[in-house]
């Protein structure tokens, strides 16, 4: 058991790890090219690899400090902290989307700045989409088995990438169009209009981010499991009735609390058998779940003899 959840821990450190090496590249390559071109998207772009990074670095610090037994202080034990990463998360979007929805505005109404659609700006997008596609996947598949908020966070970071990426390609293409059609004056407007369609894609992202992360720290119970875990454990025999269930989630950990009513005739060694019958089923219902039930005595009618 314990080296399991060893194991579990350094895969999770390590897709946390080489997030932030991802995000540091992708970072300093947007910065550079964003400057020589002189593209806004790019620049946005960078703007928003750079919240990424801060996010890497955060995921990466939450996953090791979560995954810390619970001591003296923390008795429920440190999960709680991948939900704080993730609303550290938000507010990184926030003030992200803030500066790249002024500048694009600055560019569309107040100030003139040519873009430089070079092959170098269309190569380092077309870099930063594979990237960002092959850190989303592998962050999902580690956040889905190991039920890592935090790194749920972090790969839905490097997925917004692959769209808002996608977005400036665009822009930058309708640079390219404004010099074969001069004419065409409203292709001007394509580089800033492409970064606030990434500011919107950023914002979107984190309104999400934001609801899951205060569902969290305010204790709110994933939706249906209640429901499924009174429907599990009143299918056991000998189980009367099954109320008062609470659930709470603290980052990849589940922690259950429920009052159940047994047949208070029976001895006290079968009544903890039963117990720990209704504690494996609803850990099979979350998987790794602290589960703590207590039993209520019910007296069964007796049978009328003829």
């Amino acid at each position: 058991m314990i080296d399991t959840h060893q194991a579990a821990e350094r895969e999770k450190r390590s897709a946390a790890l080489t997030s932030v090496i991802a995000a540091a590249f992708l970072t300093l390559m947007k910065i550079i090219v964003g400057f020589l071109t002189g593209s806004l998207g790019i620049l946005a772009e960078a703007a928003h690899s750079g919240l990424d990074l801060g996010a890497a670095l955060v995921t990466y610090w939450a996953v090791r400090a979560a995954g810390k037994p619970a001591d003296h202080d923390h008795l429920y034990g440190h999960g709680k902290i991948e939900n704080l990463s993730a609303l550290f998360e938000t507010l990184l979007l926030l003030v992200t989307c803030i500066w790249i929805v002024y500048e694009a505005i600055e560019r569309l109404f107040v100030k003139t700045v040519e873009v430089d659609a070079s092959i170098w700006a269309f190569l380092v997008m077309g870099i930063s989409i594979i990237v960002d596609y092959s850190r989303s996947k592998v962050l999902y598949q580690a956040a889905h088995k190991h039920r890592s908020q935090a790194l749920e966070a972090d790969a839905l970071h490097f997925s917004t990438d692959i769209w808002s990426s996608s977005v400036v390609i665009l822009g930058l293409i309708a640079v390219r169009l404004k010099t074969v059609f001069p004419e065409a004056e409203f292709l001007s407007a394509a580089d800033p209009i492409a970064a606030l369609a990434v500011a919107v894609i950023v914002i979107v992202v984190g309104a999400k981010l934001g609801v899951r992360t205060v569902q969290a720290l305010l204790d709110v119970a994933p939706a249906g499991v209640r429901e499924k875990i009174k429907t599990s454990v009143e299918s056991i025999p000998g189980v009367e009735d099954c109320h008062r269930i609470r659930v709470r989630s603290s980052g990849p950990q589940f922690f259950v609390d429920i009052h159940v009513l047994l047949d208070g005739t029976q001895t006290l060694e079968a009544a903890h058998a039963l117990t720990e019958t209704i504690e494996a089923t609803i850990e099979a219902e979350l998987p790794g779940a602290d589960v703590t039930v207590h039993p209520e005595p019910w007296k069964p009618p007796r049978e009328e003899t003829a």
